[in-house]
């Protein structure tokens, strides 16, 4: 448990920093060590909203919705995730 607060919280510094590939990195760790733990799903989501990987950060919200289904954050990250991909696709069949 000890090692799981440590990435989480140097998941939480690289955001702070504004370094999400790291950042998701880490929580991605910390996924590895507890798959309950919908803090580190919906961080994530944030870090891949900020890549603008849009899939993966519904995946993360998704998988959060699926635990506790009335997660604010989630709910609010997957709506932002699904704007995402809605402005890709209209920009995709612009091209």
């Amino acid at each position: 448990m000890e090692k799981f607060k440590r990435l989480k919280m140097e998941g939480n510094d690289f955001v702070k920093t504004g370094e999400y590939e790291e950042a998701a990195n880490k929580y991605s760790e910390c996924m590895k060590l507890n798959t309950e733990e919908c803090t580190v799903y919906t961080n994530r989501a944030l870090c891949y909203l900020k890549l603008c990987k849009y899939e993966e950060a519904k995946q993360d919200c998704d998988h959060v919705l699926q635990i506790e289904d009335s997660n604010i954050k989630a709910f609010y990250r997957r709506a932002l995730a699904y704007k995402g991909l809605q402005v890709r696709q209209k920009n995709i069949a612009g091209i």
